[in-house]
């Protein structure tokens, strides 16, 4: 069952136009993104607590991004060896 919703949420993915490239660039957007939002928020105030916070909450996104990405490029090497 568990497979059945991966393949699943996969083939939505898919038929919404979203490819393991843009997976690949959302992780690495994100990985900048945590950057920028650590320093505007150390910027903004005095706590590096609070600021490294954020850009830990941002960072996060990265690893599910790259994950997703992966996911999508095997579905797309799969697709691409079935025959016609």
């Amino acid at each position: 069952m568990e497979r059945y919703w991966r393949v699943k949420m996969l083939t939505m993915m898919r038929q919404q136009g979203i490819n393991s490239g843009h997976m690949f660039a959302a992780g690495m957007a994100s990985i900048g993104l945590s950057v920028v939002s650590w320093v505007a928020s150390l910027n903004a105030e005095n706590s590096t607590a609070r600021a490294d916070r954020w850009g830990i909450f941002v960072g996060e996104w990265a690893p599910s991004f790259f994950a997703l990405g992966v996911a999508l490029r095997i579905e797309e090497t799969q697709e691409s060896k079935k025959p016609r």
